[in-house]
């Protein structure tokens, strides 16, 4: 089937908006970039060449713009071929059965079909020259195909239909070109009109072309309709508060999102609270103001708060500032509950709510909380030994580390579990490294978040992740396709990324078998621990994939089990490095040739040395000597872990491999010539099997 040139095909600009009751903030970016990409998917399979697509959401709407829309699908030439000339006439050139059931298939009489040249045989062939649908025909079925397949969790109906959606929807816009597209979506019928700002500007505002739609909301319809041209607007209102007090902005880009999402025309507003709340931590002021009035702090050059914050309206006020001072009433109670909390916390020791962690269950078949924290104080008490720490800070930052959940700051601000029972920590004279292992404890908490610096903060932390991963493949409970309810894979790249960065080294298999051994009484499967090890190195590959390192070196290092994920690290980088030498290519070569020689030798290459007395060609010899010079060479470097100059001094054997390979026969029939050469074979293996299994590249 072929398709003719579509260039040929006129185009219109084409707008969809589906207007809505408010989105909810949290959800419109996702749901804007969405729908932009199923519209993209739909247009794709129906064939319809298009422009640039661009997307604009603001809390009651979602909108998309086609640029350079075609105006059908191309035409298609369609040929359908039928039974060879040879079957299809007897010998009266009469048709016979098979062509008069090939005609009437294709609708036809048999005089209409034509003879075409297929696989080395004439035959009948039917071709047809399909007409390609209006993009006004196939536009309605296209948008409500996208909108069905927003990731929507739950559906909503209003009024006596049965229809559903997120929100209500209260209008639709279809515009191709100037024309309206006629069509019924959600309930509403399409139309060419669309609504501004809900206060400012209720009226309706009729779009002549799609491209006026953006510039006619803003102007006079006072919405900014491109999320990211608004979420800078509000980056910038809020800098210009903050300016006029000399102060900063702790600008939070998650609240910047959300803030974005709950206004059309940003305004910003700067209110004050009492000094006496700086007594508070800066983090639960932030979050605090976050979290029920979504308002930003402000910050002095010391990175310090100020009795100030700055709020976004959605509506530009007569009287700025009663707007301000609700804000401002609205606020100081929250201050006062958080304050109120913190006071009633430090009241009591972390110690003292020990008891309170057996009553917190972890997880059914794993326990409590408490037990949990006594599994984690014994494994940190190892990792340190292990890693060449102080055991005394690491246990007891794991005894007391999860002491703050019970208390009523955590209990309303879940965020600050750990940061919280760090600052307690404090107040009970607790070690600074104590307390802030206990805050380090549940870094890095997400893909580009820091990682612990001190000694305590990253055994803790390892051993945090290392129990919770042991724990949920003791009872074969891991993450099943995008279902992570613990987060598992968040914490084997924790473990990797505080060993690798950190540059600790631990033997990683070691290190797991001492967490499942806290959970000995569940009788994990014989394969658990392997099973946990594949888990976590796997990490490796898309880690090692989004550096450019290409999957091969990854397999490369994994075959030859590396126990430290550091020393793993290191090779990585050396055979990365080497990759990419002129002798690498044919060096693998070899090295793949060699491992299938001795693969297929079996028990002839496993046991005994090199003959000297059986070196008859002068191949073998130079070969076997460039071997033990270099080994000699970089036997200390490969025991230092310096893979790079190791493997770039192997590099320089390629010439000596190359002739022995042109010039000696190894399978020979004389079996003791043979073994020798098979072992001279297993010594270069051995070489580079020291770093990695370079056949693999």
């Amino acid at each position: 089937m072929t398709t003719p040139d579509a260039d040929q095909i006129p185009s219109r600009d084409f707008l969809f908006e589906i207007g809505v009751e408010e989105l909810p903030p949290k959800a419109l970016k996702g749901l804007s970039r969405a729908l932009e990409d199923e519209f993209r998917k739909d247009l794709e399979a129906a064939g319809l060449g298009h422009g640039a697509i661009r997307r604009y959401a603001a809390p009651r709407r979602l909108a998309i713009l086609v640029e350079e829309l075609a105006e059908k699908q191309p035409d298609r030439r369609s040929e359908r071929f039928g039974p060879a000339i040879a079957a299809a006439f007897d010998n009266d050139g009469a048709p016979t059965l098979a062509a008069l059931g090939f005609a009437r298939s294709c609708g036809v009489s048999v005089d209409e079909l034509g003879r075409s040249e297929r696989q080395g045989a004439e035959k009948l062939c039917f071709r047809r020259l399909e007409s390609g649908k209006a993009a006004m025909d196939l536009l309605p079925e296209l948008a409500s195909a996208a909108l069905a397949a927003l990731p929507i969790p739950r559906r909503m109906r209003w009024g006596a239909s049965r229809t559903e959606f997120i929100r209500p929807v209260h209008w639709l816009v279809m515009l191709f070109g100037e024309e309206t597209v006629p069509g019924k979506i959600l309930g509403e019928t399409a139309g060419n009109v669309t609504f501004g700002h809900r206060f400012h500007h209720p009226r309706p505002i009729v779009l002549g072309a799609p491209r006026e739609y953006a510039a006619l909301l803003e102007n006079p319809g006072r919405v900014i309709a491109d999320f990211a041209r608004r979420r800078e607007r509000v980056r910038e209102l809020v800098n210009v508060e903050a300016a006029r007090l000399n102060a900063r902005v702790a600008m939070d880009e998650e609240l910047l999102d959300e803030t974005s999402s709950l206004v059309e025309y940003p305004v910003a507003l700067t209110g004050e609270f009492d000094r006496e709340f700086l007594e508070l931590p800066d983090e639960v002021l932030a979050l605090t103001l976050k979290s029920h009035q979504k308002c930003f702090c402000l910050e002095d050059r010391n990175n310090r708060i100020i009795p100030y914050f700055v709020t976004v309206g959605n509506l530009a006020s007569k009287d700025p500032a009663k707007v301000i001072q609700g804000n401002e009433r609205v606020i100081r109670p929250r201050l006062a509950d958080a304050r109120f909390f913190f006071e009633n916390d430090k009241s009591r020791s972390l110690e003292s709510r020990l008891p309170e962690l057996d009553k917190i269950v972890f997880q059914d078949r794993l326990g409590s909380v408490g037990a949990k924290s006594r599994r984690v104080s014994r494994l940190a008490g190892l990792l340190a030994d292990r890693l060449g720490f102080e055991a005394g800070d690491c246990q007891r930052a794991a005894q007391l580390g999860k002491c703050d959940l019970p208390s009523d700051m955590v209990g309303e601000f879940a965020e600050l579990q750990g940061l919280m029972g760090a600052c307690y920590a404090r107040n009970d004279g607790e070690t600074e490294a104590v307390a802030t292992a206990i805050f380090e404890q549940y870094l890095p908490r997400h893909t580009s978040d820091r990682l612990p610096e001190t000694p305590a903060g990253q055994t803790l932390a390892l051993a945090e992740k290392l129990d919770t991963l042991a724990g949920l493949f003791a009872i074969g409970q891991p993450p099943t396709g995008s279902k992570d309810p613990f987060a598992l894979r968040r914490a084997a790249i924790g473990v990797l990324r505080i060993l690798i960065e950190g540059r600790l080294e631990l033997d990683l298999p070691a290190a797991i078998d001492a967490a499942l051994e806290g959970f000995a009484e569940l009788e994990p499967d014989e394969n658990c621990a392997a099973g946990l090890l594949d888990f976590i190195l796997d990490r490796l590959r898309a880690w090692y994939s989004d550096m450019g390192i290409a999957a091969a070196v990854y397999l490369s290092v994994r075959a030859v089990q590396p126990a430290s994920p550091l020393d793993f690290h290191r090779r990585v980088q050396a055979v990365a490095g080497f990759a990419g030498r002129p002798e690498a290519a044919a060096l693998a070569a070899a090295n793949k040739r060699v491992s299938n020689l001795l693969n297929k030798s079996g028990k002839e290459v496993a046991g005994g040395e090199i003959d000297d007395a059986l070196l008859g060609e002068e191949a073998e010899k130079v070969l076997l000597a460039r071997i033990r010079k270099a080994r000699k060479k970089v036997q200390p470097w490969f025991a230092a872990g310096d893979y790079h100059k190791a493997l770039t001094r192997l590099a320089g054997l390629r010439d000596d491999v190359d002739r022995f390979f042109d010039e000696v026969m190894v399978m020979v029939d004389d079996a003791p010539l043979r073994a020798n050469r098979l072992h001279i074979l297993r010594e270069l293996r051995g070489l580079f099997l020291q770093a990695a299994d370079i056949s693999l590249l």
